[in-house]
């Protein structure tokens, strides 16, 4: 998401703040400790002007929260700047730098707003000695921001006018074989990322091309050219007319409720003064000019993030309830595969009875004879080579446990007579653990228990299953209330400012208001009751005094004189 100015974005900004010129500072106050807000007005006008360090600088038309106790930059600029004419506002060359000149001669102060890196505000003087700093640092070794030191304003990169191709193709030749043409250029032109991206698409390029590799010197050079004079043209155009503004859109999805119901929004992403090549397939909102498109960016940013973070919370309780599902299908199919397994263990020890039977007496037979593991295994090893059955079928011993595993087959199964439909395929053989201390009939006991066993717990888990969900769901319901409660009260409206008063609309759209008490009626009648203004009142003991607004000047309707008339008998 885009947070900062470019060059192209603060020369548009600047051309369109031109209309504060003239307009007298009335107050200012501070949003955090680099925010601050600058209250202009003239006859009939006022205006806000927003200035964040290292981040951007443009009029608002919305309330922000100021901090209760002003910050010490505030009351000095407060000191030296209210009641002063806002004199000129200017970029310093073509760094990312704003200077605002408050009042002539000697009562003459400068704000200076830096937009890159780290930002920094600055109060000076006429002379520009530095009064106040936002950001004391120094810059080398001769270069301080410091109270008392010179701001060094001759510092500042001064427009070169376009690039030649000759400047352009050492810039190319100097780089690195397989650097991204972006990156290449961004650093050594002053148009900004967004603005050399779309020349990279407009002269034929694609957006992320690298030099020797999709980017020919020798073949592209002249496209490219050509393609960085019209980004040029367009500098000195913004600089002269008042420029659109446009937010770059991303399509969002949200999902509402357990049931996985979804409804789309679209959340802001960039902001700039034109449509570029590399966003004509976004969703883009277009406004009157840039710095509304700007405030409307910053000043919806929090709401955004809150939806953001609600969704993203959304689908963390959801996830947990689907994990919840997907735990309880697994948990029933590994106990109908134990199911499955046991009952083919059991069928197979039944058919090779025995076998089974023999491999049993003869492993108790050696284990009898004292003979170690080692020699027991020597003993089947070489009976199995000699072709013994019983040995062939002992797969592995496991004495540590007292157990045997056994490779099994149907001994019943023909696989010239079982397949003949063509729909069963032969069984494969099958490993089944055998244990020493009971019969082979015991042993298939055992494996039809465990199936048993399976099936009883299955039963309980699907009986369980409904009842779990039903919980999980109800947690997942609660969790995404919770969301929508904390978004809800993040987003709360801004309060009017008549909602301190009675007050109502009346049927021709004439805000009627009136005091509460004693106090406001003072405030009413002292405070909000203007020329062209009608006031009305009760002759009661007590009344409220009551004012119908009428800032277009006219005639008041009798029906809305009556509804005030209503209002100022009742309260």
């Amino acid at each position: 998401m885009k947070s900062k100015f470019s060059t192209y974005d603060l020369v548009c900004i600047v051309t369109e703040l031109q209309k504060l010129v003239g307009m007298r500072l009335n107050q200012i106050y501070d949003i955090d400790n680099k925010t601050y807000l600058f209250k202009f007005n003239k006859p009939n006008e006022k205006a806000v002007l927003l200035m964040e360090s290292g981040s951007r600088i443009h009029t608002t038309s919305f309330e922000w929260p100021k901090n209760v106790a002003p910050s010490g930059f505030s009351m000095k600029m407060r000191k030296h700047l209210r009641n002063k004419r806002l004199e000129s506002i200017k970029q310093l060359g073509i760094d990312r730098v704003v200077d605002l000149q408050f009042g002539t001669g000697e009562a003459e102060y400068h704000v200076i707003l830096e937009l890159y890196d780290k930002g920094n505000v600055l109060l000076t003087d006429g002379s520009l000695t530095i009064l106040y700093v936002l950001r004391p640092h120094t810059e080398g070794e001769e270069i301080r921001f410091a109270v008392k030191e010179k701001y060094p304003i001759d510092r500042a990169r001064q427009p070169q006018g376009a690039i030649s191709l000759e400047q352009l193709t050492d810039i190319l030749n100097e780089a690195k074989l397989g650097e991204n043409l972006k990156k290449i250029l961004i650093p050594k032109l002053e148009y900004g990322p967004a603005m050399i991206e779309h020349m990279i698409i407009s002269a034929g390029l694609p957006p992320n091309c690298k030099l020797g590799k999709t980017f020919d010197i020798a073949r592209d050079v002249d496209a490219l050219y050509k393609s960085l004079l019209e980004a040029e043209n367009l500098m000195t155009y913004a600089a002269k007319e008042v420029s659109k503004g446009y937010i770059v859109q991303k399509l969002e999805k949200k999902t509402k409720g357990v049931d996985g119901e979804e409804e789309v929004f679209y959340s802001n992403q960039e902001f700039h003064p034109m449509i570029f090549r590399q966003h004509a397939n976004l969703p883009i909102k277009e406004f009157e000019s840039f710095d509304v498109a700007v405030d409307e960016f910053f000043s919806s940013m929090e709401s955004q993030k809150i939806d953001l973070r609600a969704i993203q919370q959304e689908r963390e309780a959801l996830k947990k309830l689907e994990n919840v599902r997907k735990d309880h299908v697994v948990r029933i199919e590994a106990l109908g595969k134990a199911q499955e397994e046991g009952r083919k263990k059991a069928e197979m020890i039944e058919k090779n009875l025995p076998l089974v039977e023999n491999a049993i007496l003869a492993i108790r037979a050696a284990l009898a004879s004292q003979a170690s593991w080692e020699q027991v295994q020597q003993l089947v090893d070489d009976a199995a080579a000699k072709g013994d059955s019983v040995a062939s079928s002992i797969h592995a011993l496991k004495l540590q446990v007292n157990n045997i595993t056994m490779k099994l087959s149907d001994p019943y199964e023909d696989d010239d007579s079982s397949n003949e439909d063509g729909d069963d395929e032969p069984s494969k053989p099958m490993l089944v653990d055998i244990d020493l201390d009971l019969s082979a009939y015991a042993n298939a006991r055992a494996y039809y228990d465990q199936k048993r066993h399976a099936a009883v717990k299955q039963q309980k888990t699907l009986d369980s299953e409904k009842k779990a969900l039903k919980s999980a769901e109800k947690k997942t319901k609660q969790a995404l209330k919770e969301v929508q409660a904390i978004t809800t009260i993040n987003k709360a409206r801004k309060v009017f400012w008549f909602e301190r008063f009675f007050w109502f609309i009346s049927s021709e759209n004439y805000l009627v208001i009136g005091g509460r008490d004693q106090q406001q009626n003072e405030i009413v009648v002292k405070r909000h009751l203007k020329a062209n203004d009608i006031y009305v009142h009760a002759d009661l003991q007590g009344a409220s005094s009551i004012i119908i607004k009428n800032p277009k000047g006219g005639p008041i309707p009798p029906k809305t004189l009556n509804e005030a008339g209503v209002m100022a008998v009742s309260y």
